[in-house]
């Protein structure tokens, strides 16, 4: 079965299907799914790939960021560390 990517429209026969939050996606490469569902840091704009952290409703790729930004005092494997989805 071939699909098209809901990013770049490539019509690919080994797209895959993405389920988040009730809705589904159709990518051709992790890096369109990348792109369209993971958050971006609010201070370097980084695509949050893996675990971020959440500071007062805003997502950061990295305690550096999250300090910088927040004005916090966020320390890099903090409780505040969630998994950025």
């Amino acid at each position: 079965m071939r699909a098209r990517c809901d990013v770049c429209g490539s019509d690919y026969d080994k797209t895959f299907e993405v389920r988040m939050a009730r809705k589904s996606y159709i990518f051709d490469t992790f890096e369109c799914a990348i792109q369209f569902l993971a958050p971006t840091c609010a201070h370097c704009s980084c695509r949050i790939i893996g675990h971020g952290i959440e500071v007062g409703g805003a997502f950061y790729c990295c305690a550096h960021c999250a300090k910088v930004s927040a004005d916090s005092d966020v320390t890099a494997g903090a409780d505040s560390c969630v998994a950025a989805s």
